[in-house]
């Protein structure tokens, strides 16, 4: 069927159905509807084989396609008068005239009870179909619409729901692992706090998680030998991340008073198991997530380095992080995306435009202000880009955003598969 409608903004709009007439000429045709007669007619006159039959007078030829083998291929049955004829006595052909155009071509033989083409009946099954036939010196010629997964949409209307569309061509593809880790504060942002002397704490100017500058005085300690007091200071700015001691501690004893963090100086830590270690390399790029999605940043692997645990025989892969205001918090877990490998593809498709039709991965080619479902034969994806080994040809315009509308108005109508 052919769907005229306007799409519009985020919803599809319901499709009027017009049922096209068989037409018959030749030699004692059948006459042809027209008209309100034509418009109305929601099917066709089915032969035995539960195919379209064409009638011209007393002859008829019942159109199949023939879907149980391993190409869908067309058989043709002919009768005189409403009784089976030998196929031997028929010559046949068959024009396809595709969206584009491209018009296919089938000649037939005899086999068995039918008449049959080596040619297959690529997908999509949609096309304006010529049927020609000859017996006994007499030729008929018929024409009718065959369309699946097909619409018409107006420029105006395709705007209105966010209809876009590009031309397929070559794309480089890009591998991604994906990783799990946190965000860490790096090692040269943070410092440890100790006491120059032994000694007996005194004085505690700081908190937990309190803010500090560089040089500010933090603590005094009375030494144990010279039982003076003397004042220790912040050697980075920061943040208090650890508290060791209280006033009244003794200190010196080689563990830190203090531990400070610097919160803008940040990389996030993913986890490297053996399978996936031998695949990252320092230079590699990242695209590193919070977990609610929110917040993304984009760096390179900076260090491979083990574990702290050897046991677990996992690595961990460096990323430095840009502060973002704050975004980036030490602890808190990220997930991470790593393009191991990259390749040129001679013919893809946005990965956003593949919709599922029938058993198919397809996009929807533009020919003018008609749209058109192509099926897919498909490689690599990613996010982004996803190869296409057939089933489009380069070149064709084809609908990146929108194609859930048209999708969905497709669906709504009920597309045929009759042939």
């Amino acid at each position: 069927m052919i769907r005229h409608i306007p799409l519009r903004r985020f919803i599809a709009a319901s499709f009027l159905t017009l049922a096209v007439g068989l037409s018959a000429c030749g030699q004692g045709g059948a006459g042809k509807e027209e008209g309100a007669e034509a418009a109305a007619a929601a099917d066709f006159e089915r032969g035995p084989h539960n195919g379209r039959l064409l009638r011209d007078g007393d002859f008829a030829l019942e159109i199949t396609l023939y879907e149980e083998g391993p190409e869908p291929l067309f058989r043709l049955y002919p009768y005189l008068k409403d009784k089976p004829l030998d196929p031997r006595q028929v010559q046949a052909t068959i024009a396809l005239t595709r969206l584009g155009p491209r018009v296919d071509r089938f000649a037939f033989a005899a086999e068995g009870d039918y008449l049959t083409s080596p040619a297959v009946v690529f997908e999509p099954h949609s096309f304006d179909v010529a049927v020609n036939a000859s017996r006994a010196g007499k030729r008929s010629a018929w024409t009718y619409q065959s369309y699946e997964g097909r619409t018409v949409i107006t420029a105006d209307a395709a705007r209105a729901g966010g209809v876009t569309t590009q031309r397929a061509g070559g794309a480089v593809l890009g591998e991604s692992l994906p990783l799990s880790g946190r965000v860490e504060i790096t090692p040269e942002g943070q410092s440890e706090v100790h006491a120059r002397y032994p000694g007996r704490v005194v004085a505690m100017n700081v908190q937990l998680g309190q803010r500090v500058s560089r040089g500010q005085v933090l603590a005094r300690v009375e030494s144990s030998d010279s039982l003076q007091t003397y004042p220790v200071t912040a050697p980075i700015s920061g943040m208090i991340t650890a508290k060791n001691v209280n006033p009244g501690a003794i200190t010196g004893n080689g563990e830190p008073m203090l531990t400070i963090g610097d919160p803008t100086r940040l990389h996030a830590e993913f986890f490297l198991y053996p399978r996936d270690a031998e695949r990252v390399r320092v230079g590699q790029r990242v695209e590193v997530t919070s977990l609610a999605g929110e917040h993304r940043a984009l760096g390179v692997i900076e260090a491979v380095l083990p574990s702290s645990d050897p046991m677990s025989q996992t690595l961990v892969a460096h990323v430095a992080l840009p502060y973002q205001g704050g975004v980036w918090r030490p602890g808190l877990g990220v997930r991470g995306a790593v393009q191991v490998g990259q390749g040129e593809v001679p013919l893809a498709v946005q990965t956003k435009a593949i919709q599922p039709f029938r058993d198919f991965q397809v996009v929807y080619a533009k020919v003018g202000n008609t749209y058109e479902v192509r099926m897919l034969e498909l490689g690599r994806r990613t996010p982004e880009w996803t190869e296409v080994l057939g089933g489009l040809e380069p070149g064709t315009e084809y609908v990146v955003d929108g194609a859930f509308l048209i999708r969905a108005d497709i669906d709504k109508s009920g597309a045929s598969h009759d042939h």
